[in-house]
């Protein structure tokens, strides 16, 4: 049983990391990869899901929220809206691959939404950005390298 609520755990942490909440799953996943006390492969894949599947939640509410951005309380100006548009029509769907970054990846992912990035071309780019952060930070803590 305990296992499960850590396994659930890091799902919830790399979930919230993805949203645009103040969080960070880097630490949950590293402090159990060296416990020694998970299987390795489960670890990493619970961190890519929870963590692509919070990407998803903010490219459904990109999807959902232009209809709301000339309303007064909405929480982006207009002129910062169009320069994230603009920006994502200059650098397209590749810029999707920075998805794992700090501070511009999540914003990144609800910009594809307001931007009719189509899912699957979506869900196939963060993934492999947030897969590939997800290996190589195991094989930094495991030293793999």
């Amino acid at each position: 049983m305990f296992e499960l609520t850590s396994y659930l755990g890091l799902f919830l942490a790399a979930f919230g990391a993805a949203t645009l909440l103040p969080m960070q799953s880097e630490a949950v996943l590293v402090g159990m990869l060296l416990s020694d006390r998970y299987v390795i492969s489960t670890l990493l894949a619970v961190a890519i899901v929870g963590n692509v599947l919070g990407s998803v939640l903010n490219w459904v509410l990109g999807r959902c929220v232009e209809r709301f951005r000339h309303k007064r309380w909405f929480p982006v100006s207009e002129a910062k809206l169009a320069k994230a548009q603009q920006s994502y029509l200059r650098y397209g769907h590749w810029s999707l691959l920075l998805s794992w970054v700090p501070i511009i990846g999540d914003p990144l992912t609800v910009v594809a939404g307001v931007m009719r990035e189509p899912f699957w071309r979506f869900l196939l780019i963060v993934t492999l950005a947030k897969g590939m952060r997800y290996l190589v930070l195991a094989a930094v803590a495991l030293g793999w390298t």
